[in-house]
């Protein structure tokens, strides 16, 4: 029940908000401009039938910086601003445990992410009735999206976390998903065994199989894992009250 009780209270306050409508409203304007713009640019320069997996690898990978935009402006909010206005202590006297909090919170990040990319749907969807497009790519697509979108989420509950700025926890988010994002960038002055060890720890690369229609159990064996990593982490923070002395 309490898990519930954050969720429907997360909610509340996404949608109570213009934050929620505009983020969504900016997503899916960004979203509808790459695949019009990824869908031209691949029709004008190939001299031969339209490939449409390669417009889905590239439109997943423009969807997926628009992920690190707007995710860290998601959770920034979900501890930072308890802490800011003391409502977390209110949260901690109820009977409501640590893992319930983090939890409900984290379901209805989820949920939201759930949303934006669901809105998104309608641009394969037209494509789809008009050319008769094969799905299953689709799936893999989005599934790779969701599963680094939801990565960055569990990126941004520990920052969030660890602060009460708002603003910090936006900027200290972005910091992080920007580290694994440049993370192979410099491999052209690195070994052959350095480079093998970053891209086993890149978190922007491993969604290169599911844009290919592909799904690769390691890749989703590693976001699990990243998940558990931040998510243990984020416990970390919340249980530090106790050392503190705190109820």
């Amino acid at each position: 029940m309490g898990v519930y009780y954050i969720f429907q209270r997360e909610l509340k306050s996404y949608f109570q908000s213009f934050i929620a409508y505009v983020l969504i409203a900016v997503f899916l304007l960004l979203a509808g401009y790459f695949f019009y713009s990824d869908l031209i640019m691949y029709v004008l320069w190939s001299f031969h039938k339209v490939n449409f997996k390669k417009i889905w690898q590239f439109y997943f990978n423009d969807v997926r910086y628009l992920l690190m935009l707007t995710i860290p402006l998601i959770t920034m909010r979900l501890f930072a601003e308890e802490k800011k206005l003391g409502t977390i202590e209110l949260l901690w006297t109820y009977p409501i445990r640590d893992w319930e909090l983090l939890a409900g919170k984290y379901i209805a990040s989820l949920f939201f992410l759930f949303l934006m990319l669901a809105f998104t749907t309608v641009y394969p969807l037209i494509t789809h009735v008009l050319y008769g497009i094969d799905v299953a790519p689709l799936l893999a697509g989005y599934l790779g999206l969701f599963l680094l979108g939801s990565s960055f989420i569990a990126c941004g509950l520990l920052i969030s976390s660890l602060t009460e700025n708002q603003i910090v926890a936006a900027l200290g988010t972005y910091g992080i998903l920007l580290m694994f994002w440049f993370l192979t960038w410099n491999e052209a002055i690195a070994n052959q065994k350095v480079v093998n060890v970053l891209l086993n720890i890149s978190l922007f690369d491993r969604l290169i199989t599911f844009t290919k229609g592909a799904i690769d159990l390691k890749d989703v064996i590693f976001f699990i894992n990243f998940h558990g990593l931040f998510i243990f982490l984020t416990m970390l923070s919340l249980s530090t009250r106790k050392w503190r002395g705190m109820k």
